[in-house]
């Protein structure tokens, strides 16, 4: 079947729906869950349902408790979110309110510094993040840092900080690739490669053609041509956890699918490179092959193979943290989030381990939920269990 490499094998462009989608959609929203949830708990029991809880948790400045409760300070005449910042007051001067508008109701003005009569600090970075990421997104030509922060309000070290902290990456890396994601839609209908550089804001063609190759897996003409040439081998054995399904470029292992069903393994490779020159690898193949089924059989001994996956750069910040996760130990996806210095992004990491085309070369299965449950595996959850479970046992 002759089919060459598309733009499922790099998605260059995801940069942006990742990004965008996270910043714009997923932050905002997982903040104003967290706030909602403060002043609707449920059937649970309310952590902050005592005084006494009330006042441990504004002693340790519990940033959980914003939006569950607010205190007054008599002295001052302010109300403060649990989380304030501000100089310790005395429990006699302290009461607690409901909400802000209790506070104010009682004759308590808004603290200055935390300002518990606007959103979470959380959330208006996020709005912050989002707006950057729309000024980037309209600009023809990458806008300067200092523009950006002074469009945000902010100065140009807090900004970049900010906006790193909610997407993994730099405004700069996050305007890169949605300018390589414009080329890579603009190669396949603009007149020439040339046209569809500049028209995506290159100032020169030089740096989008010294970067092509290892993003794109070839040269932007292959690219336009529909990566004709681009040649993928593959195979599908057996392991202990059903068929596998392995297929590797000229640069390394591209594929490690596991599944039930080896027609279903195929026909995913396909979609994954739905114009690659699929061959079926021949006997010299099966070393790569038993040395991946190896690594299922005892995943804590490692795979000493070059892989060639290709995906955004927040997906590949993602994929080399999994990797440096030692085999026999897990984290949660807020502990692998917060290693990559992007604290509130448990959502997109999640989005990242499914996007993982190698099973157990890169242990996505490493990743658990907060309190050590196993949760989704898109090979199957039981499998993810086996595992872990090898892992253990190997390094007991």
């Amino acid at each position: 079947m002759n089919r060459a490499i598309e733009r499922t094998s790099v998605n260059t462009s995801d940069v942006t729906s990742d990004l965008t989608s996270d910043v714009t959609s997923d932050l905002t929203s997982d903040v104003a869950s967290d706030v909602a949830s403060g002043t609707a708990i449920g059937a649970g029991i309310d952590p902050f349902g005592s005084d006494e809880a009330r006042w441990a948790a504004v002693q340790r400045r519990d940033g959980g408790a914003d939006g569950r409760f607010y205190y007054s300070v008599r002295t001052t005449g302010v109300y403060c979110r649990p989380s304030c910042g501000a100089r310790a007051a005395l429990r006699a001067n302290v009461a607690f309110h409901a909400s802000g508008a209790d506070a104010e109701r009682a004759g308590f003005r808004p603290c200055l510094r935390c300002k518990p009569d606007q959103p979470p600090l959380a959330e208006r970075h996020a709005r912050v993040v989002a707006q950057a990421c729309r000024l980037i997104d309209a600009s023809e030509a990458e806008p300067d840092l200092d523009s950006l922060a002074t469009a945000c309000g902010m100065s140009r070290f807090h900004f970049h900080r900010i906006f790193k902290q909610h997407t993994g990456i730099t405004p700069k890396a996050y305007a890169a690739a949605r300018r390589a994601g414009k080329v890579d839609a603009g190669l396949a209908t603009a007149g020439s490669v040339t046209e569809a550089i500049y028209a995506a804001g290159y100032n020169s063609s030089g740096r989008f053609y010294a970067n092509a190759p290892a993003r794109l897996g070839m040269t932007p003409t292959a690219w336009r041509a529909g990566g004709s040439g681009a040649v993928i081998r593959f195979a599908i054995g057996a392991c202990s956890l059903g068929a596998i399904l392995v297929a590797s470029t000229e640069k390394g292992i591209c594929a490690i699918l596991i599944g039930d069903d080896p027609d279903a393994l195929a026909r995913d490779l396909q979609d994954r490179f739905p114009a690659a020159e699929l061959r079926g690898a021949d006997a010299a193949y099966e070393e790569t092959v038993a040395r991946v089924v190896g690594l299922v059989e005892a995943p804590n001994v490692g795979l000493d193979l070059p892989l060639d996956v290709r995906g955004t750069a927040f997906q590949q910040r993602v994929w080399q943290a999994l990797r440096e996760i030692p085999a026999g130990q897990t984290v949660s996806y807020a502990e692998l989030a917060a290693r990559i210095g992007m604290p509130a992004g448990a959502r997109a990491i999640a989005g990242a381990c499914a996007a993982n085309p190698v099973a157990v070369a890169i242990p996505c299965h490493r990743v658990v939920r907060t309190d050590g449950a196993l949760s989704g595996y898109r090979w199957g959850v039981e499998r993810k269990r086996i595992l872990l479970d090898r892992e253990s046992e190997g390094g007991a």
